[in-house]
């Protein structure tokens, strides 16, 4: 089971503790604000009121028994700031903290955070993606250069197996799973493409771009 300390339970980290907690994690949670805490206690397993920048305050909560620390204090970025510091020089074995820009998100990577999480940006992009073509419907950034894309199948693949298609060959994409009405399943080699299927796929953005003529 995963253990979870969730420090600032706003919209953004209430939604992170409902999920975990749902996910059955054991989840902490904190925030300065009292009503905020009554508010969450009946979805985590503990939550405490308390200042996340007093150095004994987090001392007191045992940081570094968690298996994962999230900073979601969203706009209060001096307190962002100096809550994932001192995290992470009592021993947290993990902090995650929340950005709202890029300046702040390489401050938060200098001072103790192991990752950063820029929600305005990614659900930005994801939306800008998205909305590019008609043929992308959904997609998941892995990092700077692979994506996940949820894409309608061209015309042309109808009636046509993947082997035929070679598309991991033509342009260095893969085929993860295909969706066909109410069926998810993963295709083999002989699989043979439908007009109305829904393909889930994996490479570049260029590739992507490339093979779907984007």
């Amino acid at each position: 089971m995963t253990t979870a300390l969730i420090i600032g339970v706003g919209e953004f980290g209430s939604h992170i503790a409902k999920r975990m907690e749902e996910l059955h994690c054991e989840v902490m949670a904190v925030d300065m604000n009292e009503e905020r805490i009554n508010d969450i206690l009946p979805y985590v397993t503990n939550a405490q009121i308390g200042d996340s920048t007093n150095a004994e305050f987090l001392r007191s909560l045992g940081v570094g028994n968690y298996d994962i620390c999230i900073v979601a204090l969203g706009g209060l970025f001096q307190s962002s700031l100096e809550t994932t510091s001192l995290l992470s020089e009592l021993g947290a074995k993990k902090v995650i903290s929340r950005a709202t820009n890029d300046v702040q998100m390489k401050f938060l990577l200098k001072n103790g955070a192991d990752e950063v999480v820029y929600p305005e940006k990614q659900m930005a992009m994801r939306i800008a993606t998205k909305y590019a073509s008609d043929s992308i419907l959904d997609f998941i950034q892995l990092d700077n250069n692979y994506s996940i894309y949820e894409m309608k199948v061209l015309k042309a693949w109808n009636g046509k197996t993947l082997s035929q298609l070679d598309i991991r060959k033509k342009f260095k994409i893969n085929v993860l799973t295909i969706k066909r009405g109410d069926e998810v399943f993963i295709p083999g080699p002989d699989t043979v493409i439908k007009g109305d299927d829904i393909a889930f796929v994996i490479g570049e953005v260029k590739d992507i771009q490339k093979c779907f003529k984007i």
